[in-house]
C-alpha cells in the first residue's frame, strides 16, 4: 500500500462515468455507438468529500439527423448500428430512452462546455486547477470520449489527455494482496467488502460504487500520482531494418482511402498511442498506395484496444484491424539508406512525394516550381530538402521527395498538383517518413523488398482499395474496360455531368493479385436513379487516354452485387445476371 509523504497528487479529482448508446463495461466503445450520459463528480481529496456533481444527457447526432430526410439509417457513419439506443443500454439505463435523449439531451460539444463553465465557477473550491479525471478502466477515455469528439470535430480542454484509470490505480495500491488485474468495480467494492447499490439505475450504482471505492483508496493513503497519457499528435520516426519491434504492438490497417495521410490513420486511432513513427503506408509492387497500413503502438495494451476498432469508420468507409507482426511493420518502414537518414533527420513536419518528373530535373527547379505561382513555398534547407529517387545506376526515376518545415506550408505546396515543369505536370502526394523509406529500398535493390504476408490467407484475386459497403440498393455502377493508366480525375471526366452524383471519396480503382490495375472500378452513387442514369447514358461511351480511345462498359449494380465480384462468387462473364432484364434491355437499346 502506498503512503502520502513527500510525494503529492492532486489536490481534487473528478470522478468521470461516460455511457454509450450501445455495448457496457469491458466492451464500451467497441461498436462505435455515440456517448448519451457524462457524469462528473468532484472529490476534495484533503478532506476526502464530495464537493459537487454534473450530469449531462447527450443526444446522439443520430438522432439528429434521423430527422433529416435522406439520413438515418443509410448514413455510412452509423451503418450497423440497431438503434437510437440498443436494448443493452436501454435495460441498464431505461432513464435514457429516446424520449428522454430528444427532450432533454444536448450535444456532446455543448455537454463539455457545460463543464467547463461548471468547473471554472468552481475555482473558488479548485484554487483554479486543472481537473484530473478518473475513470473505469481505459476505454470511457480511449475507447469513447476521444474518438467521437475527434470524428465531430470537437477540440478537447488539454486536461482530458491525462486521467486515472481505477483499476491500475487500485492494482498499484493494494498489489501486495493477490492478483488483481482483473478486478472492476464489483470485484473491488467486494475487497472492500461495501455493499453494492442496487436500488438505483446501473449508471447510478456504477457512479456511486466508484466514489466508494475512490474515497476509500484516499482514505488508506493512495496518491492518485501517475496519470495515464492521451497523445493527440503524431510524433515523426525512423524506423532502420535491423531494430527488433514487438509482436504484440502491431496491427495492420484495411480498406483505406488511398490519400490518407499518416496523420489520418493516427486520428482513426485517436485516443490510443502510437509509436513514434509508428504509421507506414504500404504500396503495391507498382509503388502506389493500396489501401494499406502498419501501425505500431506504444503497448500491447493499445494495440489490444485497437483490434476493437474493427469495422469502425473512416468517414463513409469501414476500416477492417488485424493482428501483424513486428517483422512486418519493419518490412515496410525499415530502412537502411544513410542518404535517405540524413534527409529525414532535418525535423520537417511535412514531406511531400513528387512524380513525373522531367529525368533531367534538377533541385533548383523543383525550388522555383514550389515559389512559383499564387501560394508560394519556401522548401526547408533549400536544395538539401529535396531528395531524387535514383536507381541502382544512378538514372532518374521521376519520383522526389520533398521537405517543409510548418504544416501550414502542406496546403500552399500541395495546391500546385499537376502544375508543370517544362512540359511534364507533376503529381504531388502528402507523403510519410515510412513511404520515402520504401520508395528508396525499391529502387535501391527491388529484389529485395520485403512484401508483409497478407493477415487473410484466402484473399480474393480482386482487391479493392476499399470494400464497397454493402447493400441491395442499385446506386452503385461498375466500370469495365478503363486503360490501365486511368487514374481518377480520368474517370470524372469521363463520367461528365454525372459526376457531380458521385458521393465523396465514391471512386474505388480495382487491382488484381499483383498489385496492377485491373481496368475496372466501382463508383458510388448519390441515389439509384443517379445510378441508372449514368449507366443509360454513358455504357459503350470511349474515354479518351493520350492517343488511345476506348469503350466502357457502365453497369447498374448494388454494393452486395460489388461483393459478389470481389470475392470471386461471380464471374466477370456472369455481371449480366446481376442486373434487371429491363435495365439489359435499355442499356442494349442504348448502346
Amino acid at each position: 500500500m502506498q503512503t502520502q509523504g513527500a510525494t503529492r497528487g492532486p489536490t481534487h479529482l473528478v470522478a468521470l462515468y461516460v455511457a454509450t448508446a450501445g455495448l457496457q463495461g469491458n466492451a464500451l466503445g467497441s461498436d462505435e455507438e455515440e456517448i448519451t450520459l457524462l457524469v462528473y463528480v468532484l472529490i476534495d481529496v484533503q478532506q476526502n468529500r464530495v464537493m459537487g456533481r454534473q450530469q449531462y444527457i447527450v443526444r446522439p447526432m443520430v438522432m439528429d439527423e434521423s430527422c433529416t430526410p435522406g439520413t438515418g439509417s443509410d448514413n455510412p457513419a452509423i451503418a450497423g448500428s440497431s438503434g437510437v439506443i440498443s436494448e443493452v443500454a436501454l435495460a441498464h439505463a431505461p432513464a435514457l430512452s429516446e424520449r428522454n435523449l430528444r427532450e432533454h439531451g444536448i450535444p456532446l460539444e455543448q455537454a463539455i462546455e457545460k463543464f467547463e463553465a461548471w468547473w471554472s465557477a468552481m475555482s473558488c473550491v479548485t484554487s483554479g486547477s486543472a481537473p484530473r479525471f478518473v475513470v473505469d478502466g481505459q476505454a470511457p477515455m480511449r475507447q469513447c470520449l476521444h474518438p467521437e469528439a475527434c470524428n465531430k470535430d470537437i477540440n478537447l480542454p488539454e486536461h482530458y489527455t491525462l486521467f486515472h484509470d481505477l483499476r491500475k490505480e487500485f492494482v498499484a495500491c493494494y498489489s501486495t494482496h493477490g492478483e488483481l488485474s482483473t478486478f472492476g468495480i464489483q470485484e473491488m467494492m467486494e475487497y472492500f467488502g461495501l455493499p453494492l447499490d442496487t436500488e438505483n439505475e446501473f449508471y447510478v450504482h456504477e457512479i456511486q460504487d466508484m466514489i466508494c471505492v475512490i474515497q476509500r483508496m484516499i482514505k488508506d493513503g493512495h496518491v492518485f500520482q501517475n496519470p495515464e497519457t492521451v497523445n493527440i499528435v503524431l510524433e515523426p520516426g525512423i524506423c532502420s531494418k535491423d531494430e527488433e519491434v514487438d509482436n504484440g504492438c502491431v496491427v495492420r490497417a484495411r480498406g483505406l482511402p488511398w490519400q490518407s495521410s499518416d496523420q489520418d490513420i493516427a486520428k482513426f486511432f485517436r485516443g490510443l498511442n502510437v509509436a513514434k513513427g509508428g504509421v507506414a503506408l504500404c504500396l503495391s509492387p507498382m509503388g502506389r498506395r493500396n489501401g494499406e497500413a502498419l501501425v505500431r503502438f506504444v503497448n500491447k495494451e493499445h494495440r489490444d484496444m485497437a483490434l476493437k476498432r474493427h469495422k469502425h469508420h473512416m468517414g463513409g468507409r469501414y476500416i477492417e484491424v488485424y493482428k501483424a507482426s513486428g517483422e512486418d511493420f519493419v518490412g515496410v518502414a525499415g530502412g537502411t539508406s544513410g542518404e535517405a537518414h540524413a534527409f529525414l533527420s532535418r525535423g520537417a513536419q511535412v514531406i511531400v512525394r513528387m512524380r513525373g518528373l522531367p529525368y533531367d530535373c534538377v533541385a533548383k527547379q523543383v525550388l522555383d516550381f514550389f515559389l512559383s505561382g499564387q501560394k508560394p513555398c519556401h522548401v526547408l534547407d533549400g536544395e538539401d530538402g529535396v531528395l531524387f529517387v535514383k536507381k541502382p545506376d544512378g538514372r532518374a526515376t521521376g519520383d522526389a521527395f520533398v521537405l517543409f518545415a510548418k504544416e501550414e506550408d502542406a496546403v500552399k505546396a500541395l495546391s500546385k498538383h499537376r502544375d508543370c515543369i517544362g512540359s511534364r505536370y507533376i503529381e504531388l502526394f502528402r507523403s510519410t517518413i515510412a513511404e520515402v523509406q520504401q520508395v528508396l529500398n525499391r529502387a535501391i535493390d527491388p529484389k529485395q523488398i520485403v512484401l508483409p504476408t497478407p493477415p487473410i490467407p484466402q484473399l480474393p484475386p480482386i482487391l479493392p482499395q476499399h470494400i464497397i459497403t454493402s447493400g441491395t440498393r442499385k446506386d452503385c455502377v461498375r466500370l469495365r474496360g478503363l486503360p490501365y493508366e486511368a487514374l481518377v480525375e480520368h474517370i470524372l471526366e469521363f463520367m461528365g455531368e454525372h459526376s457531380k452524383n458521385i458521393v465523396y471519396q465514391g471512386v474505388h480503382m480495382v487491382y488484381n493479385a499483383q498489385g496492377q490495375p485491373s481496368g475496372e472500378a466501382f463508383i458510388q452513387m448519390d441515389s439509384e436513379n443517379s445510378a441508372y442514369a449514368c449507366a443509360s447514358q454513358r455504357h459503350h461511351r470511349y474515354m479518351i487516354y493520350g492517343k488511345k480511345q476506348r469503350y466502357i462498359e457502365v453497369f447498374q449494380c448494388s454494393g452486395d452485387d460489388m461483393n459478389l465480384v470481389l470475392t470471386g462468387a461471380v464471374t466477370p462473364a456472369s455481371t449480366k445476371a446481376l442486373l434487371s432484364p429491363e435495365l439489359v434491355e435499355r442499356l442494349e437499346e442504348k448502346a
